[in-house]
C-alpha cells in the first residue's frame, strides 16, 4: 500500500479471508517433490492432469491457494474449511489493521437471500447483480477503527450509478471513508484487459479530513511486451511518496498538487461532480514545458509562413482585379 511501511495483516479473497499469523507452515509438501526425476513424457501427462482440475469449486480453490502460499513460504490462515466469505464468513469478529485485496471484478453470482439486511451494508444494500460495492463495504466492516483497506476494482466502480451503487458511493464519500483513488494503466493484468483502479478506504481519517487524494497513473506504465504493461519501481515509489506527503507522514516532504498526476480535492467539489471518483476528472491536464528557444524558433517559423501566405494573398487579389477589369468591372 503506497506510503505504508507496515505489512498487511489481512487479505480478503472471493473464497474467504486470508489472515496473516505468526505460525509458519512446515512440512506441507514432501521434500522429495523437489528432487524427483521425471521420466520422459511424465511432465506432459502432469500438465494434462492438472488441466482437468475443476478450479471453480469454492474445496479445489481452497487447497490450491494453500499449496500456492505454502510453496512460497507465506504464512496464512484460510479458515477451517472452504467457504464463501459473503454467505459463510469464518471471521465475523476480525478487525484488521490493514486489508489488501484483489476481488473478482463485477462478479454477478454472489448474492444469497441470507444477505438481506446484513450488518455489513452500512452505506446501502449492494445490487444483487454486482458485488463491487459489497466488497467495499465488506472490507470496511472488517477494519479496526484506525484500519485502512486497499482494494482493486474495475474502473466502472468509480462512476457507476446502476441499481444502488451510486447511492452507496454518495454515502461513503459523505461519511469520509474514501481516502485515496488511483486510476491504473491498462494491460497490467494477465487475465483481464478491463481497466482497473485502486480504492483506499479508512474507518476514521486522522489527517486530511474532508479531502480525497486523486492520482491518475494511467500514463505511468511501461510496455514490457505488445500486450503487457507494468509500473516500474520508480513509478511505484513516486506514487507512494505522493501519498505519504499528502498524509503528512514523518520525513515525507511537502505535498503539492501536480496537474495531470495528483490533486487533493474537497468533498464539496466531489459533490459538485455528482460524487464521481474518477481521478481524471479532478487532476486536470498535464503541464507542458515550453522552452524559450523553442518558442522563439516556432514564432519565427510561423511569422515566415504568415508572410508567405500574405504575399500569396496579395497576388491573388491582383489577379482577381485583372480578371474583373477584363470583364468591364472595376472596384
Amino acid at each position: 500500500m503506497p506510503g505504508t511501511a507496515a505489512p498487511a495483516t489481512a487479505t480478503e479473497t472471493r473464497y474467504g479471508p486470508t489472515i496473516s499469523k505468526t505460525t509458519k507452515l512446515k512440512g506441507i509438501l514432501d521434500k522429495r517433490y523437489a528432487r524427483a526425476q521425471l521420466p520422459d513424457g511424465k511432465l506432459g501427462e502432469l500438465v494434462d492432469l492438472i488441466s482437468t482440475i475443476g478450479f471453480g469449486d469454492k474445496p479445489s480453490t481452497w487447497r490450491l491457494a494453500a499449496m500456492n502460499l505454502a510453496i512460497r513460504g507465506i504464512d496464512f490462515n484460510l479458515g477451517k474449511e472452504p467457504a464463501d466469505t459473503f454467505t459463510h464468513n469464518q471471521y465475523p469478529d476480525l478487525r484488521a489493521d490493514f486489508i489488501l485485496t484483489n476481488p473478482p471484478f463485477n462478479i454477478r453470482d454472489w448474492w444469497h437471500g441470507s444477505l438481506t439486511g446484513d450488518p455489513r451494508w452500512v452505506y446501502g444494500a449492494p445490487p444483487q447483480g454486482y458485488a463491487n460495492y459489497a466488497w467495499l463495504q465488506h472490507m470496511l466492516h472488517h477494519l479496526k477503527p484506525t484500519g485502512r483497506a486497499g482494494i482493486v476494482l474495475a474502473n466502472g466502480s468509480m462512476s457507476s450509478s446502476q441499481n444502488n451503487e451510486g447511492v452507496i458511493r454518495v454515502a461513503m464519500v459523505e461519511a469520509d471513508v474514501v481516502e485515496l483513488m488511483v486510476a491504473l494503466p491498462g494491460q497490467l493484468f494477465f487475465n483481464t484487459q478491463i481497466p482497473a483502479c485502486l480504492w483506499f478506504l479508512v474507518k476514521q481519517k486522522t489527517h486530511r479530513k474532508g479531502e480525497v487524494l486523486f492520482i491518475d497513473a494511467r500514463k505511468q506504465a511501461s510496455m514490457i511486451s505488445r500486450v503487457q504493461s507494468e509500473l516500474t519501481d520508480e513509478v511505484i515509489e513516486r506514487i507512494a511518496d505522493t501519498v505519504a506527503a499528502w498524509r503528512r507522514e514523518a520525513d515525507a516532504g511537502e505535498y503539492q498538487d501536480i496537474p495531470g498526476f495528483c490533486r487533493s480535492v474537497t468533498l464539496a467539489e466531489i459533490t459538485q461532480h455528482g460524487h464521481v471518483l474518477t481521478p481524471g476528472r479532478y487532476v486536470g491536464a498535464e503541464e507542458v514545458e515550453v522552452k524559450d528557444e523553442d518558442f522563439a524558433t516556432k514564432m519565427q517559423q510561423l511569422t515566415e509562413k504568415l508572410g508567405e501566405q500574405m504575399a500569396g494573398g496579395a497576388k491573388l487579389d491582383q489577379l482577381i482585379r485583372q480578371k474583373l477589369r477584363g470583364l468591364g468591372y472595376e472596384f
